[in-house]
């Protein structure tokens, strides 16, 4: 480890802590549907937008009718994705001529980046036209963080309002952080990524002459923009294979520092944000300082375990820290610092192979995604996540003080507790499940390119990633088939859902109840010892599925030898 890795670590720190209650108060403005400094110029396209679509802002929706609209909208945005992606090869801006995916691959990509996971199981020069890329895929980019922002609005309002039947209006929220935080930012950071040298053009191909006099054809196209909103919807879907280890996409180690400031913004200002909603702000600055706890241990772990570098190649002589699968412009500190930025939130691009990593530095990304992806979380869904964990800890906190459990103004009870277990069990039962099918079939083990424990850890890594909503890879899995594309579809769904739905039944059941001020009784929610109590439950809890995770590969390793089938 290096001092300069160390100032770029806290100085990354210390910038987004700068930007958290600014973008807090920007975002509180929206929950509240009041007017910002850009609604003079956005503000006609807002209304205008509502009255094509026959939507009336201001009634609002119960938890139900919220819930059941924003399923609808997303799934048929993914049956448009599908049909695309199918006649890509007849469809226009396809300067490549690229044939239209097959139906596993479609309904594997279209499920992918309407869950906000983007998981790629195809490379992206090679397999998608620009129309594809703009129409298909950067579409759901904006629409599906807007999704997650809208979803924490509603949980907000859970929280912040009493004996309430409606928690909002899921197409005014949608549509206001669309247009007034995705959009703008995304032209500003565009133009940025355009003069440091990231392509943007509708050109398909160019064709060039090398140093060494040998002629080149390099894949471009509507880089820059994708690039953008990819990082600050917390989607990470890559116009290329290598995704932000490209050059086209992260050409500078300025741009991967923006990159990454791109992906934490938002989930650092939702803190402050809820804060303000439930009119305590010391609540969002302790629910930012639990995560940035979890966020700076693995960040130490992961950039020590490669500083030190691998032990076998030590013993024969070659000195220095694991550099293999980084990229030179970013080194090991960017490349640590970036890998667990990506798995804290949902957003799984990668500016290095984690499948190159030492076996703890790789340990950490996978371990944040089994958390939950709480420690910061993708856009809206990082702090409804982070809330239902909350809703965890008040409930162990009154077993321990014997009384009901209260946060922040509201009775946590039976209900919301039972809720809560069920979004979070999601997680745990379908990665392990998932993970065990895999292991003993031979369509899973067909997948892994490693042997061997490596091996089970790419198919591990894979549902972790794909439930998780996360989209990065231990890219040795092959999983461009049936099977897994198939399997690794289910997955995101569930695993964006099947939370989604328990947390709009709580924040349905919260609005509906009484506002319980706070007692001499009550356990204190702002303080040192509540951000302990955060950490502990998400750690015990993430264990649920880390721990038996170990056990798994012994156990896979052990049928599949038997069963005359091996890794």
């Amino acid at each position: 480890m290096t001092f300069e890795g160390w100032i770029l670590i806290l100085g990354f720190v210390g910038i987004l802590l700068a930007l958290t209650k600014p973008v807090g108060l920007w975002l509180f403005a929206l929950y509240e549907g009041r007017r910002t400094p850009i609604h003079a110029i956005l503000g006609p396209v807002e209304i205008g937008f509502y009255k094509l679509s026959g939507i009336d802002p201001k009634q609002e929706q119960g938890w139900r009718r919220y819930a059941l609209h924003m399923i609808v909208f997303n799934a048929v945005l993914m049956a448009l994705t599908y049909a695309v992606l199918r006649l890509q090869g007849v469809l226009p801006g396809n300067p490549q001529g690229l044939a239209g995916l097959s139906p596993h691959l479609a309904f594997n990509t279209a499920i992918s980046f309407t869950a906000n996971t983007n998981w790629q199981s195809y490379a992206g020069e090679s397999t998608m036209s620009n129309f594809s890329q703009m129409f298909g895929l950067t579409i759901h980019n904006f629409l599906s963080a807007a999704t997650g922002i809208a979803l924490a609005f509603a949980l907000f309002r859970g929280f912040a309002r009493r004996s309430s039947a409606t928690i909002g209006n899921f197409w005014a929220d949608m549509t206001r952080v669309t247009l007034y935080v995705l959009l703008p930012i995304c032209v500003v950071i565009t133009i940025f990524y355009i003069a440091s040298g990231v392509p943007q053009t509708m050109a398909g191909t160019v064709d060039i002459t090398t140093l060494e006099g040998l002629k080149q054809t390099l894949t471009l196209g509507p880089v820059a923009s994708q690039e953008a909103i990819k990082m600050l919807g917390t989607n990470g879907g890559g116009f290329f294979n290598a995704n932000s280890a490209h050059p086209f996409e992260n050409p500078t180690a300025l741009v991967n520092l923006v990159q990454m400031l791109s992906i934490f913004v938002i989930g650092f200002g939702l803190t402050w944000t809820f804060g303000k909603a439930v009119g305590n702000t010391k609540q969002g600055w302790a629910i930012l300082s639990a995560m940035l706890v979890l966020f700076l241990a693995g960040v130490t772990i992961t950039y020590a375990q490669e500083a030190a570098g691998n032990p076998i190649l030590h013993q024969i002589g070659v000195a220095g820290g694991n550099m293999e699968g980084k990229e030179v412009r970013f080194g090991i500190a960017a490349s640590a610092l970036f890998s667990v930025v990506t798995t804290a939130a949902s957003c799984g691009a990668v500016n290095a192979m984690h499948d190159s990593f030492t076996a703890l530095g790789g340990m950490i990304p996978l371990l944040n995604m089994q958390l939950g992806e709480v420690v910061i979380g993708g856009v809206g869904a990082g702090i409804y996540g982070f809330l239902l964990f909350a809703i965890l800890a008040v409930f162990v906190a009154g077993l321990m003080v014997g009384r009901t459990p209260e946060y922040v103004g509201k009775k946590i009870e039976a209900r919301e507790v039972k809720l809560a277990v069920l979004a979070i069990a999601i997680l745990p039962l379908v990665i392990l499940g998932f993970t065990a099918l895999s292991a003993v079939l031979t369509d899973g083990l067909a997948g892994p390119l490693n042997k061997g424990p490596h091996g089970f850890s790419e198919i591990l890594y894979a549902f972790t990633s794909a439930v998780g909503n996360n989209g990065s890879a231990f890219a040795g899995l092959t999983a461009n088939t049936p099977y897994y594309n198939g399997l690794l579809g289910v997955a995101m769904w569930l695993g964006r859902f099947f939370i989604i739905v328990p947390m709009l039944a709580i924040a349905g059941g919260l609005a509906a109840k009484k506002y319980t001020p706070e007692s001499s009784g009550s356990f204190p929610t702002t303080g040192a010892l509540w951000v302990g109590l955060l950490v502990g439950i998400i750690l015990i809890v993430g264990g649920l599925t880390f721990l038996p995770s170990l056990a798994l590969g012994p156990i896979a390793d052990h049928l599949a030898m038997i069963s005359g089938k091996t890794f």
